[in-house]
């Protein structure tokens, strides 16, 4: 049975997620599962979830929970990270507060923007250390990456290690269903094929999976009926303007273009339902509700309900182990695969995965002006990790002045001060940098 070392495993209720969906299949329900966190009281928390999982499943792991991380990565097959280095406290907080000081309002700011690259400055050395860590007691292990900014990430550990790796997001599965309930067609009966960059890929194809009828008309349909979520607003202004549907959040994509956040166009902001410190909000909710929980997880009476999630992590797993073939979405260094891409970035594309491996399927050449609006974002990733492998803080001052969103609100002066401030305030998180 493989050795699954969950790292970050504090994070309780996505770690039970992903434990529920291994142990669900009959090949994996013997499994050992190594978790993993630096928080001592997340950690137990995580190990008693996993145990009342297994029970709800009638699987029977090998259950083991450690705050040395070469402990768990000793000996194993696949290493699943879902970390985040600094926390909400002072990680998020310095990368939401800081900026608003200038005038720089952000909505998630854990992908792109200024707050993206303070996270992956911070994120990537930790990755880093892991995968060194792998080398020497797991090389042939796979490391699935759950942590963002998922781009920035994955290319510096394309670069950094020799450890095989892939990054997950649940975008695409999740926007496809919701386009689905848009549309009144159950996802189940529909085909995609999508590509791109991480948060801004976009479906090629969206059509009925047994007539082939393509499905963007009634996708228009809901434009033309105004029947536009509210909190769909910016993906559909896109889709008017690009003829393609992109797989990320409105939230998350008005902070990876200059058109929707202005700090003197409060209209644009309630007119497009902008949902201005979201990631703030969503982390205070978090925290106030980790103690219920956590009771609940720890003593509750009633039978733990374990539903399989849309995450792909358990998937490549199992396909791996039983050589049984499936196609999930991967974050994977490009290497022709877009060939209107930069060779060396990380894309989101469709994968075959099997006892082979992840494999990923050549694309070919995106519709120009979508290659084009994702290079926008491709420089301000490829300068960030510049900065992080080299240690050199003038790629932290150029990529913050390429990102889009922040070029369309600061001056240079103030990107260049805004950038002091924040790895002033970082301390001990980051490297020094030269």
């Amino acid at each position: 049975m493989p050795k699954v070392a969950l790292i970050g495993a504090g994070s309780t209720v996505f770690a039970k997620n992903l434990m529920g969906d291994i142990l669900a299949f009959p090949e994996l329900a013997e499994s050992i599962l190594s978790l993993h966190d630096i928080d001592a009281e997340r950690l137990q928390t995580s190990e008693r979830v996993a145990q009342r999982v297994a029970a709800a499943l009638g699987a029977h792991p090998i259950i083991e929970a450690t705050t040395d991380r070469r402990a768990a990565l000793d000996g194993a097959d696949y290493v699943i990270c879902m970390i985040q280095v600094a926390g909400y406290q002072p990680g998020t907080v310095t990368d939401f507060e800081i900026p608003k000081k200038y005038g720089l309002r952000q909505t998630i700011a854990d992908t792109l923007g200024i707050g993206g690259i303070m996270r992956g400055l911070r994120t990537i050395p930790v990755l880093l250390d892991i995968t060194r860590d792998m080398e020497a007691l797991c090389p042939d292990a796979l490391f699935i990456n759950y942590v963002n900014p998922m781009a920035m990430n994955q290319w510096a550990l394309s670069r950094g290690t020799s450890i095989k790796t892939v990054g997950l997001c649940h975008s695409v599965p999740g926007t496809a269903a919701e386009l689905a309930a848009d549309i009144g067609v159950p996802v189940e009966d529909i085909y995609y094929r999508v590509a791109g960059i991480n948060h801004m890929a976009f479906y090629l194809t969206f059509a009925h999976k047994h007539t082939g009828i393509d499905l963007y008309p009634l996708i228009q349909q809901v434009v033309d009926e105004d029947r536009v979520p509210e909190g769909n607003r910016v993906r559909y202004d896109m889709f008017k303007r690009l003829g393609y549907f992109v797989t990320e959040s409105s939230e998350h994509f008005s902070e990876y273009v200059p058109w929707y956040i202005k700090r003197d166009r409060p209209d644009l902001i309630e007119a497009f339902n902008i949902p201005l410190d979201e990631y703030i909000r969503r982390s205070e909710e978090n925290i106030a509700t980790w103690q219920t929980l956590r009771a609940e997880l720890l003593n509750g009476d009633a039978p733990l309900e374990v539903t399989r999630s849309r995450e792909y992590g358990s998937l490549i797993i199992h396909s791996i182990e039983t050589d049984t073939p499936r196609t999930v979405y991967g974050n994977v260094p490009n290497r022709g695969v877009i060939t209107n891409l930069p060779g060396d970035c990380c894309v989101e594309v469709p994968c075959l995965v099997d006892r082979n491996g992840i494999q990923p399927t050549l694309i070919g050449a995106l519709p120009p002006h979508l290659a084009a609006l994702m290079q926008t974002n491709i420089n301000v990733q490829a300068l960030t990790v510049e900065a992080a492998l080299t240690c050199k803080r003038e790629h932290i001052y150029h990529a913050a002045m390429l990102d889009p969103h922040t070029a369309a609100e600061l001056s240079l002066d103030e990107i260049w001060s805004l950038v002091d401030d924040l790895v002033a305030a970082h301390g001990d998180w980051l490297p020094e940098y030269m």
